[in-house]
């Protein structure tokens, strides 16, 4: 006989996705999502507190690891790397912001297939080049870009990004999401080859380099149509 399975702790995705869409304090937001699906597992209020205040302890020396590289990148920031690579953009005349991440699209995804997940990343790469080179090649052509679509350019190199590593790395066979696929399907006595596995990850990873690169093309079409250039 099949066991009716409990679906209700679930809500703590729909709180997340709905605080996401308001915008809301992403902390608090966890935090409400955690205690709802406690709440919803039928566990007592004092246990949830527990087990948020246990892994707030337990993570609590990942500030460290984050800080310290950020200082170092503001650092190098400070003293001109965001100048650097918009001037060195700006030689090529030919560079858009489209193009430019479709090729950071390609690097990102390449490098996460070979379990190079740390090359790039919105802190140490988005933030101090990328966004900063889209901007000048779009600088470079059009003048000046209105505030705007400024933001959309560090938007989609943010996306740019995200999509690359995200399904980049699932062609990795050692990636920590396979690994546990695996041993879930082998607990319940489906025997997956990993390998497998991560090789029909490749067409996903195929399908959305070309999916996000049409996007990326749309922006330049965008951008061209927004400051009176017809492309």
């Amino acid at each position: 006989m099949m066991e009716t399975v409990n679906l209700w702790p679930l809500i703590g995705v729909a709180v997340v996705i709905a605080g996401f869409v308001l915008r809301t304090n992403p902390v608090l937001v966890v935090i409400i999502s955690a205690i709802a699906t406690g709440l919803a597992a039928h566990l007592p209020l004092d246990k949830i507190l527990a087990l948020l205040g246990s892994g707030f302890i337990k993570t609590r020396n990942l500030p460290l690891i984050f800080f310290l590289p950020l200082a170092a990148i503001g650092l190098s920031e400070r003293f001109g790397l965001k100048e650097h690579a918009q001037s060195s953009i700006a030689k090529i005349r030919s560079a858009t912001a489209g193009r430019l991440l479709i090729v950071y699209l390609f690097i990102r995804e390449i490098s996460a297939a070979m379990g190079l997940t740390s090359l790039g990343g919105h802190p140490q790469m988005v933030r101090p080049l990328i966004a900063p080179m889209a901007e000048a090649a779009t600088q470079n052509q059009y003048g000046v870009v209105p505030e705007k679509l400024r933001h959309k350019i560090r938007a989609m190199s943010a996306a740019t990004d995200n999509v690359g590593l995200f399904f980049g790395e699932d062609v990795f066979v050692a990636f920590g999401a396979i690994i546990l696929m695996q041993t879930i399907l082998r607990n319940e006595g489906i025997e997956v080859n990993a390998i497998h596995m991560a090789l029909w990850g490749i067409p996903t990873a195929v399908s959305a380099f070309v999916i996000h690169s049409w996007n990326l093309h749309r922006l330049d079409k965008q951008i061209a149509r927004e400051l009176g250039r017809g492309a």
